[in-house]
């Protein structure tokens, strides 16, 4: 069992102008590839959703006693159960929620700030161990298998880019 414990309730939850604000991350590794740079050799890890079927990137609320990096780094441990370092914002992504309408958000209207989490550490044990289950997918693997659209968006319009551009950079 876990000695962390996942946060819930609403009441430190952050809202913009009627969206609930959410944090989270596409957190991806290297293959075991010689070349660690190239697109094919990307792995990133998907969730199981608690809700229905489709693989989820972990994320949640952004709290009030938190910057927005810092709570999505709290959801990968929260719910994927990984650790690593975060790197640039992939994008804003709005969606709008089924299960989370609430008197601020009273529609469901969720905006998602997206980071790239490069993984160097898997938790044996972490707080949503019991009801998540982690999958190591290829780019085209988790495209095929994201439940929402505006995720799919994330990886293959935000992420995707950010790691094209980086790559270049890094041989340019």
């Amino acid at each position: 069992m876990s000695d962390l414990v996942a946060r819930t309730g609403r009441l430190q939850q952050r809202y913009d102008d009627g969206c609930r604000l959410v944090a989270g991350c596409i957190p991806y590794r290297y293959g075991n590839s010689e070349d660690s740079d190239l697109v094919t050799n990307i792995e990133v890890l998907m969730i199981n959703s608690q809700s229905g079927s489709g693989l989820l990137f972990p994320k949640g609320g952004w709290e009030n006693d938190e910057t927005v990096e810092e709570a999505a780094v709290r959801e990968a441990v929260e719910e994927a159960g990984v650790k690593g370092d975060l790197m640039e914002l992939l994008g804003s992504y709005k969606f709008k929620s089924k299960s989370h309408k609430d008197e601020y958000c009273p529609e469901g209207l969720c905006k998602a700030a997206m980071f790239a989490l490069l993984v160097n550490e898997e938790l044996e044990s972490w707080p949503e161990q019991n009801t998540r289950s982690r999958y190591w997918l290829t780019v085209t693997e988790a495209a095929k298998s994201c439940r929402h659209a505006w995720m799919r968006a994330a990886l293959c319009d935000g992420f995707l880019k950010w790691h094209s551009c980086k790559f270049t950079e890094t041989r340019g």
